[in-house]
């Protein structure tokens, strides 16, 4: 009887500190400390080694300028069974705060005393000096419990303090320090770097770090020092210099692989460094063994001779895939050739009768799903340049449906949509494209949201979608790169259909066209106009944007740049351009960009 009678008594008591607990923090955290410290003070006595409600006690009292009942309560805690010496560094704050800095000292100095008798205290001191912000207290005790203890480690600690101090040179070497250790947290810590660094090489941080790390890597021939001054390089797109480094690399460790290169290489060519690209997929040809590695490097070397213009490109190229066709044939591992030689064949000669055919050959090669489906979708690409719409459609469809829950599957959905569009199928369009609004792809998502505005606001305006259908025709001329067809077809909607909602659409594709001819005149004039005559337009963030990357990239008008984006940041916030326009934004003014 009397067990049971505790056990109902136990079921009622857990409740009720449950409940003062929660009352407690909330008061707390919501700064009424003379409702918080009531609490407190209950739950203090009845469960006195609960340490979270002692310091919440303490800081309660603080705040309430009850110096004497903070000082009391710590004496007291002191004396006891729950005593700690970071409770040394609690009074010497509550001195501290009465401005009594000498005495404050006198307990600060204790529990320092106390790492020397114990240097497993070292880090519940150290953090506690930290939380109030005595950062040369809360260094002197890290430092001594390891220097006593060297298998104690809290450099990380150490780094982090450097950096609130402003101390950059010293931060980062302690983090370098802890990356050169074996089995060290080596991502946590780059990341830690990279938060104080910017893409800006003149940034003085950037600075500071590549000297250090250049001294570094005079003094010990560790290629971790090359790995990053590499990184480094690249976060501030200076490809060539980090291509140097990787080559110091590749002739200092025997037997490494050229992947690390390779990568480089394709980050320098869509940074559009392509004489860097270039370069480093001619050293890969020079010194790689690695058949695969050795075929994307050539694959990447057509692409960028692919970029000049002029017709001898395309005879070039034309020869170079067909000797890379005899040289590798059809295998499971090279399909990226394949897809790459199908498309040239399409998009660039226009021979989609070809490209089809390499593309059926590789589907009769034992392929996984992923690869099988990357196949589909290229062939289901060329059947749309081509007009054969309904079979894209099939093997559209056949992917989407494999990889429901793959972005693989959702892109193919989106290529469902596009391909309705083109031939002027918009409710079957919609019915997709709504679907897609959803999609874990925020490219593919903006995307379907984009094409479902333009059929939705074209069919409202206009039942007999005249003008979209007209639309449709022009977006697939630009598709099946015709563009001067395309260019014509546009012009011819903007004099046909003058003030109707299709304006807006068919001056971006205008300036999205020119662009790719390289006449920045007329693109800027474009894009200029989509934002003048429809100025909260649902296309005048993509015009502002396409505005800023021209005139940042192209014609060398930073100040105007900055304008566009600035324009996204403040007029347009659900912009998925926002993120871009806002880092290109602060790296144009001047701020450190992590």
């Amino acid at each position: 009887m009397k067990l049971l009678r505790s056990f109902w008594l136990l079921l009622l008591v857990i409740p009720m500190y449950g409940q003062e607990d929660f009352l407690a923090r909330q008061y707390f955290n919501d700064g009424e400390f003379e409702k918080a410290v009531i609490y407190y003070e209950n739950l203090v006595n009845r469960i006195p080694r609960r340490s979270d409600y002692a310091e919440n006690l303490v800081t309660c009292y603080q705040q309430l300028e009850q110096y004497t009942k903070a000082e009391e309560f710590l004496r007291k805690r002191l004396s006891s069974l729950a005593s700690y010496p970071t409770l040394y560094v609690d009074l010497g704050q509550n001195y501290r705060l009465q401005d009594s800095l000498s005495i404050a000292r006198e307990y600060y100095e204790k529990a320092h005393e106390s790492i020397l008798e114990n240097p497993n205290f070292g880090y519940a001191i150290g953090f506690r000096f930290q939380r109030y912000t005595l950062l040369d207290d809360a260094l002197r005790a890290f430092s001594k419990a390891m220097e006593l203890n060297p298998q104690l480690n809290y450099g990380l600690q150490i780094a982090r303090i450097y950096g609130e101090q402003g101390k950059i040179d010293q931060m980062f070497n302690a983090y370098l320090d802890i990356v050169e250790q074996p089995d060290s947290p080596k991502k946590n810590t780059m990341q830690r770097i990279d938060y104080y660094l910017s893409d800006v090489s003149q940034s003085e941080n950037n600075q500071i770090l590549r000297k250090i790390l250049l001294q570094r890597a005079q003094r010990s021939p560790n290629t971790l020092w090359n790995e990053l001054l590499s990184w480094l390089f690249v976060k501030q797109n200076q490809f060539y210099n980090a291509f140097a480094q990787e080559k110091a690399i590749y002739k200092r460790a025997d037997g490494i692989s050229l992947e690390r290169m390779a990568n480089l290489g394709e980050l320098a060519l869509e940074e559009e460094a392509v004489e860097d690209a270039k370069e480093i997929f001619e050293y890969i040809l020079k010194n790689g063994t690695d058949p695969v590695i050795l075929l994307n490097a050539q694959l990447n070397l057509i692409d960028i001779d692919l970029l000049e213009l002029g017709e001898t490109r395309i005879v070039k190229a034309r020869k170079k895939f067909e000797e890379l066709e005899e040289q590798y044939g059809y295998q499971s591992e090279t399909l990226q050739l394949q897809i790459a030689y199908a498309n040239f064949l399409t998009f660039k000669d226009n021979n989609p009768i070809k490209g089809q055919q390499v593309l059926k050959n590789a589907l009769e090669l034992p392929l996984s799903r992923f690869s099988e489906a990357y196949v589909k979708l290229a062939l289901g690409d060329i059947l749309v340049y081509d007009r054969k719409f309904n079979e894209a459609l099939i093997l559209f469809s056949q992917t989407q449906k494999r990889l429901k829950n793959d972005v693989l599957g959702q892109e193919a959905r989106f290529k469902v949509a596009q391909t309705s569009f083109y031939k002027s199928d918009f409710d079957w369009a919609l019915t997709q494209l709504k679907v897609l609004r959803g999609s874990t792809s925020q490219l593919i998502a903006n995307d379907a949201m984009q094409l479902s505005l333009l059929i939705a606001d074209n069919t409202f305006e206009d039942s007999t979608q005249t003008a979209l259908k007209k639309y449709a025709r022009a977006d697939l001329l630009a598709y099946q790169n015709k563009t001067e067809e395309a260019i014509i077809s546009l012009q011819s909607i903007l004099e046909e259909h003058k003030g109707e909602q299709i304006e807006d659409e068919a001056m971006l594709k205008l300036g999205e066209l020119y662009f790719s001819k390289k006449d920045y005149d007329q693109a800027e004039l474009n894009f200029r106009k989509v934002i003048d005559f429809y100025p909260q337009g649902i296309l005048a963030d993509d015009a502002h944007f396409a505005l800023g990357e021209l005139y940042r990239k192209q014609l060398n008008d930073q100040e105007r740049a900055k304008m566009h984006y600035e324009r996204i940041i403040y007029d347009f916030q659900d912009s998925y351009y926002f993120p871009q326009a806002q880092k290109q934004f602060r790296i144009l003014r001047g701020d450190i960009v992590n």
